[in-house]
């Protein structure tokens, strides 16, 4: 009896099996070593990645520690019991903790009255291009406000004008000294406009506000109700003689505020 022809698709699919099974053999025996090392990688890379994370996480708790010790000892006003520990935070690798901890050497050498050595501290923060933004700008103030009797009014302005602006976040703490540099200069009308901002802007203390009315007053300007034509009703105060005597008095106020502001 003749024997009937396997069908084809049936034969197809076992030659197809058995061509899979050989080539997965092949396979593994050519690169099964590779695989089982790859797979041993993965491991130790997922591994190595979860102890990084967790020795960051530990890190970064100590030094939140060791800022708030130094913050503490800073208040107790032990800036020489702190100064290790700001060294060390310093040096951190983290841009936070490093020039946090720049800022605080600064408070320190405040504390123990090496001004100069806090300015230079403050002006490398400054000019650090690849410090954050804000820390730039904070340095930037507290540096002019440690050395603005010393520093000549145009200086001043050009170093703030960009602060002491309606809307800036820092215009109550530049306001007062741009606009004493103003008035120094004999720029009464620039002056009226910044100490009208300061007294309208939402963002600035009462204090600050109450100031800047004062040294308006001063000026003969209504800080709250600026009127318009400012430059021109200052200008006039200024023929008449007594805008110079009130200027100076305004002035006289601005440089108490800087100084007071520098000692803190």
């Amino acid at each position: 009896m003749a024997v009937k022809p396997r069908d084809d698709d049936a034969f197809l699919r076992e030659v197809d099996e058995e061509l899979r099974r050989e080539q997965l053999s092949s396979i593994f025996t050519r690169y099964g070593w590779w695989i089982i090392g790859g797979a041993v990688l993965l491991l130790a890379a997922t591994g190595g990645a979860i102890w990084w994370n967790q020795r960051q996480a530990a890190q970064a708790g100590e030094g939140s520690q060791k800022l708030v010790q130094v913050i503490e000892q800073l208040d107790a006003n032990n800036a020489r019991g702190a100064s290790a520990a700001i060294d060390e935070l310093a040096a951190s690798d983290r841009a936070a903790y490093r020039y946090s901890a720049l800022f605080l050497r600064a408070n320190a050498q405040i504390q123990t009255n090496a001004i100069p050595a806090a300015i230079a501290t403050l002006g490398s923060i400054a000019g650090d291009e690849n410090a954050p933004q804000p820390y730039r700008d904070a340095a930037l103030i507290r540096q002019t406000q440690l050395e603005y009797d010393q520093l000549p009014p145009a200086q001043v302005v050009q170093r703030l004008q960009g602060y002491a602006r309606a809307g800036n976040p820092w215009l109550g703490t530049t306001g007062e000294m741009v606009a004493v540099a103003l008035i120094r200069q004999q720029r009464f009308p620039q002056a009226a406009q910044i100490l009208s901002a300061m007294a309208r802007d939402p963002g600035v203390p009462e204090s600050i506000k109450s100031r800047a009315i004062q040294m308006a007053s001063a000026l003969g300007v209504d800080a709250v109700q600026l009127d318009p034509s400012i430059e021109q009703a200052v200008q006039a105060s200024a023929g008449a003689g007594a805008p110079g005597a009130a200027a100076q008095g305004a002035a006289t106020q601005g440089n108490d505020v800087a100084a007071r502001d520098a000692s803190q």
